[in-house]
């Protein structure tokens, strides 16, 4: 007979490792945040350069200026700065005000419209002030967009005629210009191809870091290290070894105060186009030739284009789509989607999705890769879990046939960051004549970050903002990738928008989805992890 549920075992470090070079700090610039008043800045940009300056990464003449339209002035933006640092989940142990004031000292601030000539006058006058007295390798300048879409264009022109961020054609040259995008990178094939051309006629390509934090995340870049830098997973990362993968997204909020962006939005734009297609490159990819971020982006690219497109006749049993109804969540009943603020009360937006997709090359035909995601699911989860094919049969009685479970490598990118591995062993206790069956279980071998290394991870913005103030475009995506990940999900999203449904699927909040998304695994005889 097999055990009931996996017993638990921890995986420590041996206490060896390998060091990876890495420059010891970030080069001297000036990182310019274009809505600087935001809740992006607020909530990430600012803990993150915090925590640079906390652990000695920032050069000593490093300086933010703040754009916003906001007329709160310098003093202003400091005391807005410091009552989000205060707020903040991302520093868990306060803040040190030594810190705080040496970081508080670099701040400074424009105010003017993201969209007006003079805005980006005011800006430019601010850098050479600013940058005065500067050698040209230490008046780089970093500008981070964190802008909505609908001044993005806007933005990015200007920076253009202002000369504030003129292209630049050699990748070493000095001082550097480098420009931060946030997603969304365009809402289709078409507009993510215009915007390239946009950003392309203006920048090289280079200069140019789309950001996408889930890359930022420590697991994720512990993908390609637990693959390529360790034999005993690498020669089993294949559709020989491998039966399914599934790649889980789970978030418990709902649109909140999100619901206009989401309606235009829905799921598969703001978490399969970017996050989970992230998450399917770095799992799929071959080797590259080396980890530099042109070769690592190269291999990214080829699964994209390997990956099967979705096709009207394929869409209804390859793809499911439904919205949270109200629910109970934490002892609470919340509402459902359409009784959300900003919400249309006939809304077809989907709030979860899952598709099967297929990756059509030599070291993944026929093996599934299933990907969901979706609202006010029951627990707020990233990961990937990898489900190894189970022996052909086994010796061990009768009893057994059928009922172990499968090996699962399960890399979780969030929250917890952490690996297991799930395996058969033997119940303790001797078989004998009178019932030679074996006993058998499984168990989970369990890494945790923080239970081993002794820290608390570093926020995805700190390592992003780091690369791109030290150059490393590894961890950001490329135009070409931007319009491959377009190409695997606009054929479903233009069958979606054409085809409504007469009837909408539906879940309850509190809940792990429809039961659509159950049948969608049915066929090849899986079902999904409820982490």
């Amino acid at each position: 007979m097999v055990g009931p549920a996996p017993v638990a075992v921890t995986a420590r470090p041996s206490g060896g490792h390998l060091t990876i070079p890495s420059p010891d700090r970030a080069d001297p610039c000036t990182v310019v945040i274009f809505g600087a008043a935001g809740d992006l800045t607020r909530r990430k940009l600012l803990p993150a350069l915090y925590q640079l300056a906390k652990e000695d990464l920032l050069a000593s003449d490093f300086r933010v200026l703040g754009v916003s339209r906001e007329t709160i002035g310098a003093d202003g933006f400091r005391g807005l700065l410091r009552t989000a640092l205060g707020e903040s989940d991302e520093i868990s142990d306060g803040v040190d005000e030594t810190i705080w004031e040496s970081l508080s000292a670099r701040l400074h601030y424009v105010a003017g419209d993201l969209t007006a000539r003079a805005t980006y006058e005011a800006v430019r006058a601010k850098l050479l002030e600013l940058e005065a007295g500067l050698t040209p390798e230490r008046a780089n300048r970093l500008f981070y967009l964190a802008v909505p879409p609908s001044v993005f264009e806007a933005s990015v022109r200007a920076l253009a005629a202002s000369g504030l961020a003129p292209k630049i054609a050699d990748a070493e040259s000095r001082p550097w210009v480098r420009v931060v995008i946030e997603k969304p990178f365009g809402r289709s094939l078409t507009t993510a191809r215009q915007l390239n051309s946009l950003v392309l006629d203006a920048l090289a390509e280079h200069q140019v870091y789309r950001i996408d934090h889930y890359l930022g995340k420590e697991t994720v870049q512990n993908i390609l290290v637990l693959r390529f830098a360790n034999s005993i997973f690498e020669p089993l990362w294949n559709r020989q070894s491998i039966a399914s993968v599934q790649i889980t997204a789970a978030e418990t909020v709902g649109v909140e105060s999100r619901g206009k962006y989401y309606e235009e939005a829905g799921v598969i734009r703001d978490m399969f186009q970017n996050h989970l297609l992230q998450l399917l490159t770095l799992t799929a990819m071959e080797p590259p030739v080396t980890m530099s971020a042109d070769a690592v982006r190269d291999e990214k690219v080829k699964v994209l284009r390997s990956v099967r497109w979705l096709t009207p006749e394929t869409i209804a049993t390859d793809a499911v789509r439904a919205q949270y109804v109200a629910g109970r969540m934490s002892g609470q009943t919340v509402p459902g989607f359409l009784q959300e603020a900003n919400v249309n009360p006939e809304s077809m937006t989907p709030t979860f999705a899952a598709l099967r997709l297929h990756v059509d090359n030599w070291r993944w035909k026929g093996v599934p890769f299933y990907l969901r995601s979706g609202k006010r699911l029951p627990k707020r989860v990233s990961e990937i879990a990898i489900q190894f094919r189970a022996p052909p049969l086994l010796m061990f009685g009768h009893g057994t046939r059928g009922l172990a479970s499968a090996n699962v490598l399960v890399m979780r990118v969030q929250p917890n960051e952490s690996i297991s591995l799930r395996f058969e062993v033997k119940i303790p206790g001797a078989a004998c004549a009178l019932d030679p069956t074996i006993q058998v279980t499984p168990v989970d071998m369990d890494f945790n970050y923080a239970e081993a290394f002794g820290a608390a991870v570093s926020p995805a913005y700190e390592t992003l903002l780091l690369d791109a103030m030290i150059g490393d475009a590894t961890l950001f995506t490329r135009s070409d990738e931007v319009e491959a990940a377009w190409k695997v999900t606009d054929p479903l999203l233009e069958f979606w928008e054409k085809n409504p449904p007469s009837r909408m699927p539906l879940y309850a909040a509190g809940t792990w989805g429809p039961p659509d998304a159950d049948a969608l695994l049915d066929p090849d005889g899986f079902r999904w992890r409820e982490p």
